[in-house]
Order: C-alpha cells, then structure tokens, then sequence
C-alpha cells in the first residue's frame, strides 16, 4: 500500500484531539497503522437500545470510523476522506461489556478506498463477530473545498 504522509500517525492522533463526537461516545482509537485501524468502546447504558443490545446505529458508526480513518493514513497531507458509501451487515445483537472494531483498506487507491470493517463484542470473555461492513471512502482534493 502506498503512503502518501509517512507521518500519518501523528496526523490522524492530532486529528482525534478535535474529534468532538467520538469524545462524546467514548470510542478511542488504539491502533493506527498504514491502511489500518482498531478501536474499543467500553459499553455503557446511553450506548444501548431495547432489552440492552448495542444500538444499531452505534454499530455502524463504529465501523465507519474505523475504515474511514485507515482510508485517511494513506491520503496526502493536505487531502481528507468522507465516506461515500457504506453497507453494514449485522449477524447478531451486540450483548456485552464492549466493542472491538477493526478497520482496513483492501483496495487503496487516488480518489476511492475500498474499505471493510468488523464489530466484535466481548462478554465476559467471549468475543463474538456481531457485524461486518463495506465502506468506500473517497478522498477530498485541496481544490475541491475551495469555493
């Protein structure tokens, strides 16, 4: 895979110092690697919907953060990702104490990333796959965000 800022990781780490929104939930990035990223969430009540399952939403939102930001290790400095499409495939309620998510590039390239993503929920001491999805991330030139 190419890279295009060999110090995309102290990119994305200053990037999270600004991301309100996955303050606000609680979900931190642990690895960051080149095409490549992984996360926890530690489960609380407000991240749950009925009979105590992680929410749907959250779910998905998971695993577009992740791929999206494996997407964003590999663009230029001065370029961004937004995600252009995203299908997330759900095996079964995410029951636990928390959430791992993996994200990764499986098809880099200039304008579009291929993306795919996992949810696993750990219970106690039982992971279990709850969802998978497909992602593709485009890049954002420079001359696109001037107007």
């Amino acid at each position: 895979m190419k890279v295009y800022n060999p110090d995309f990781k102290s990119r994305v780490e200053k990037y999270l110092q600004r991301q309100e929104f996955m303050k606000h939930i609680g979900f931190n990035l642990d690895v960051i690697e080149a095409g490549r990223t992984e996360g926890k969430l530690t489960l609380e009540k407000k991240h749950l919907q009925q009979k105590g399952y992680a929410h749907g939403g959250l779910v998905a939102t998971l695993a577009d953060i992740t791929a999206g930001f494996a997407a964003y290790t590999l663009v230029p400095d001065d370029h961004n990702v937004v995600t252009g499409e995203i299908k997330v495939s759900y095996f079964q309620p995410g029951i636990g104490q928390e959430l791992h998510v993996k994200g990764w590039v499986i098809k880099p390239g200039r304008k579009i990333n291929f993306c795919e993503a996992e949810v696993w929920c750990t219970n106690h001491d039982r992971k279990t796959l709850i969802a998978k999805a497909t992602a593709s991330m485009v890049t954002i030139f420079p001359e696109d965000t001037k107007r």
